[in-house]
């Protein structure tokens, strides 16, 4: 399996900078899990092959670009992209983003080929299938209705987080799973700034800290996500204080593979 987190700043010369304002991963070139970046940072052969997008939550750093993803591709679609959530998660794109006054409702559009965008609701705790993976979504404790993943291919088992503060069935159901290769899991201020992470439900390095505490599965990748940009550095520096094995920040558009 091989998942990347797409860029979402770039530098002074057009390159990619490592700081994450928006989130966007991509698996096996395939499977988009939320969309933040997901219109302006896809090379052209990933825009010809992602067609499915997992969407945890509706905040606009989650789905900022999803709009003009499929817009770009509106004439050239042969299939619609499929946007998978929860019915909850649904409802708010329609009323709030596709709704004909911030952007189209795609959904109901059509090119010479058929529908340009499809809603496929999923339920939690029961797995659904997003092309070649199987997928699980657990409720986490964030302010809207937010939930992680549990994503397998058959062979390689990962956990995204997604925005979360501290949360309990999220890592019930990761614990249950007979092994996990990798975990996204964020880290969003310093642990000066607690206050605001327990006041917008994200954690910090201490509280991730005492989150993986609850996990079973040992030896997986630890990837740090979510880090604020203007605490970047703080933040990096509080968890290489954690001395965690093979807990590291993720570097956006680089490939891992598992």
């Amino acid at each position: 399996m091989q998942i990347q987190l797409l860029p979402s700043s770039f530098d002074s010369h057009g390159g990619a900078s490592p700081a994450q304002r928006l989130t966007c991963f991509i698996i096996d070139d395939r499977v988009s899990v939320d969309a933040g970046s997901l219109g302006i940072a896809l090379s052209d052969a990933q825009q010809r092959t992602v067609r499915d997008v997992i969407v945890t939550h509706p905040h606009m750093d989650h789905i900022a670009s999803l709009p003009i993803f499929v817009d770009d591709l509106f004439g050239e679609l042969l299939e619609p992209v499929r946007i998978h959530a929860t019915q909850q998660v649904i409802d708010l794109l329609k009323a709030d983003v596709f709704n004909d006054t911030v952007y189209p409702k795609f959904d109901q559009l059509k090119n010479a080929q058929g529908h340009v965008m499809q809603y496929l609701p999923f339920e939690m705790r029961r797995e659904f299938k997003v092309a070649h993976l199987n997928c699980t979504a657990i409720p986490v404790n964030h302010i809207v209705p937010t939930v992680g993943l549990l994503v397998s291919d058959g062979k390689t088992t990962v956990a995204f987080s997604s925005d979360t503060a501290e949360t309990e069935e999220f890592w019930r159901v990761v614990n249950q799973s007979k092994h996990l290769d990798a975990l996204f899991i964020e880290a969003s201020f310093p642990d000066s700034m607690e206050g605001l992470a327990k006041a917008s439900k994200h954690l910090t390095p201490a509280s991730l800290q005492k989150e993986l505490a609850k996990l079973t599965h040992n030896g997986m990748d630890i990837l740090a996500v979510h880090v604020k940009p203007a605490h970047r550095d703080k933040v990096i520096a509080e968890l290489n204080q954690l001395n965690i094995s093979k807990l590291r920040v993720m570097e956006p558009g680089k490939i891992y593979e598992w």
